[in-house]
C-alpha cells in the first residue's frame, strides 16, 4: 500500500477469501463501495476520476444515507 501510494482505507485480504469469494474482486485497480451496513452496494474495475463533480455527488449522496 505505501508503495503504490494509497491514501484511502485498504483491505489486505490475502486468501480471497473477502474480495474474491463474496466481492468477485480479483486485483487492483479495482475499487468496491461498502454500506452501513456491510452491503455490497458499487463495484467498478479500473481507474477511477475521484475528483470529478460526478464522482464528489455520487459519493456524499452515498454517505448521506442512513
Amino acid at each position: 500500500m505505501k508503495d503504490r501510494g494509497y491514501v484511502a482505507p485498504v483491505l489486505l485480504d490475502e486468501s480471497g477469501d473477502v474480495t474474491g469469494r463474496v466481492y468477485g474482486v480479483w486485483g487492483p485497480p479495482t475499487v468496491y463501495l461498502v454500506d452501513r451496513s456491510g452491503r455490497l452496494v458499487g463495484r467498478g474495475v479500473g481507474p477511477r476520476d475521484w475528483k470529478s463533480p460526478a464522482a464528489k455527488n455520487f459519493l456524499r449522496e452515498l454517505l448521506a444515507q442512513p
